[in-house]
């Protein structure tokens, strides 16, 4: 599975007054290797007329990519220390405008799981700002990132969870 992975540096404020890394810095680790994964170069086997270009700068030629969901699963709390921790990411999903990312915010040998994520990001069109078609090329970067599921404990995480409470009893899983 095509996974990239990045160090993220604690801080001592990254604590909160219970004594681990707050959730909201987790949010802030998503977007962190979101932009780093953005920033690679895409190199010579996806863009072999300019190796250097990167997924955030073929992007930002027609629009912006918001975030239309996350969904963090925290596995084990987090506290401070001086050694980093390591976040995985890698692409779950590909629709038309939009895509999926997945996370694993872990120990550098996977030992420990703090937490599971995902976030889907849609692009929008730069004038108009509504959704915008991925590019054939866009989609070809994407699918090389393309990997399995992230593995939430819940069978109805990733689901939206107004379908899954209107379901009827005998339909949920």
């Amino acid at each position: 599975m095509p996974i990239n992975r990045f160090p993220i540096q604690l801080r001592f404020g990254d604590e909160d007054s219970n004594g681990h890394v707050n959730n909201v810095r987790f949010v802030q680790f998503l977007e962190e290797a979101r932009v780093r994964l953005g920033l690679m170069p895409l190199g010579e086997s996806l863009c072999p007329e300019d190796p250097e270009m990167n997924f955030r700068s073929l992007t930002a030629q027609s629009g912006i990519a918001l975030v239309a969901r996350q969904e963090i699963e925290y596995r084990s709390p987090l506290v401070y220390r001086q050694t980093p921790v390591w976040i995985e990411i890698w692409v779950t999903g590909v629709g038309s405008s939009s895509l999926t990312y997945g996370f694993r915010i872990a120990d550098d040998d996977g030992g420990r799981v703090y937490a599971y994520a995902q976030a889907t990001v849609v692009m929008t069109d730069a004038q108009s700002g509504g959704p915008r078609a991925l590019s054939e090329m866009e989609v070809r970067i994407l699918e090389s990132w393309r990997g399995d599921p992230v593995p939430f404990r819940s069978s109805s995480a990733g689901q939206d969870p107004l379908a899954v409470a209107a379901a009827p009893s005998g339909a949920r899983r």
